[in-house]
């Protein structure tokens, strides 16, 4: 109980030094609203608890449903209330920069109803699916290979592992026994493509055939042995694995649009500030990386973490997202 006490504090913490700006939009109460509590004569309603619940959303611990989410975000309400009236009798809405602040937080409220309701309408189950659909059609297959690598200091340690290996030992085992990277796995570095690799590795990767095994082969990291375990060809992802990203992109598309069509038609002028910069490029879904151990996060020799790549802003259907 401590431990969720503190949590809800520490979530008071960052979440109400906003919407104390705003107590008359945060805290007023709807006709036919359901009082759930009262804070020195302040009543809080249940619309109060829907509104704190849109507003903190992934910030709620995840373990807590039903009865305890709600009992989690009315405490945070009653503390809410009780810090904003503190507020108030020590009349820090009386000062000088608090007027411009309220309406800043207004604005920005403005902004997010309308944001959210762009992204709303947007997010059709058959706009999803037509992004869906044209990414699947424009994505090509590639070839992925599973392999198992040995890395060492020197071209001598790397003779003598491959010696080992041709002489009978298992290659995952001399791999833990001598290797700088992924020892634990026995040299194991999942799938991936070409391109996730650096080019001296690449190029002696995918020449192997399934089963082979390479001679050293010499890298900005090392001298690697490689084995290659599997071949394939990658599939598009199935829509319900990629649907969060999908809708991430269809939502900052629509959005985007909205606003450089309000853009085209509004008088904007600007005083004593440097020129307007370019929009950001628009967001496309990112590509849905391959499964990958720490090592291979850190060593470029290995598969390199997906970057998303960052389309023209008028593109109309986001990257291929990889296959896992």
């Amino acid at each position: 109980m401590s431990n969720m006490k503190a949590l809800r504090a520490c979530t008071l913490g960052l979440a109400f030094a906003f919407s104390s700006l705003s107590p008359a939009v945060v805290w007023v109460s709807s006709a036919g609203a359901t009082v759930l509590a009262k804070v020195n004569g302040k009543a809080i309603t249940d619309t109060d608890l829907k509104i704190a619940n849109e507003d903190l959303g992934p910030s709620i611990p995840q373990q807590l449903k039903g009865k305890a989410r709600d009992a989690y975000l009315l405490d945070y309400l009653i503390d809410g209330e009780l810090v904003a009236q503190k507020a108030k009798a020590d009349k820090l809405d009386q000062t000088p920069d608090f007027p411009e602040k309220l309406a800043y937080y207004r604005e920005k409220l403005l902004m997010q109803s309308l944001l959210s309701k762009v992204a709303k309408e947007a997010t059709t189950d058959a706009a999803l699916h037509k992004v869906y659909d044209a990414a699947a059609k424009a994505s090509k297959p590639e070839t992925e290979i599973h392999a198992r690598h040995i890395l060492v200091a020197t071209k001598a340690e790397a003779e003598a592992a491959l010696k080992r290996i041709k002489g009978g030992e298992d290659f995952a085992k001399v791999a833990k026994e001598v290797s700088k990277d992924s020892a634990a796995d026995g040299g194991d570095l999942g799938w991936f493509t070409k391109e996730r690799m650096v080019p001296e590795f690449a190029e002696a990767a995918f020449k192997l055939k399934v089963g082979q095994i390479s001679d050293p082969v010499k890298t900005q990291f090392g001298w690697h042995i490689i084995q290659v375990e599997g071949k394939r060809q990658t599939k598009f992802p199935p829509f319900d694995q990629v649907k969060e990203q999908v809708t991430r992109y269809v939502v900052q598309k629509a959005q985007s649009e909205m606003i450089s069509e309000l853009r085209k038609g509004a008088k904007i002028e600007r005083f004593g500030v440097a020129a307007e910069t370019p929009a950001p490029a628009q967001k496309a879904a990112p590509k849905a990386d391959t499964q990958k151990t720490d090592a291979q996060k850190t060593d470029a020799s290995k598969p390199d973490a997906a970057k998303p790549a960052t389309p023209d802003a008028k593109a109309s259907t986001p990257p291929a997202p990889a296959s896992k």
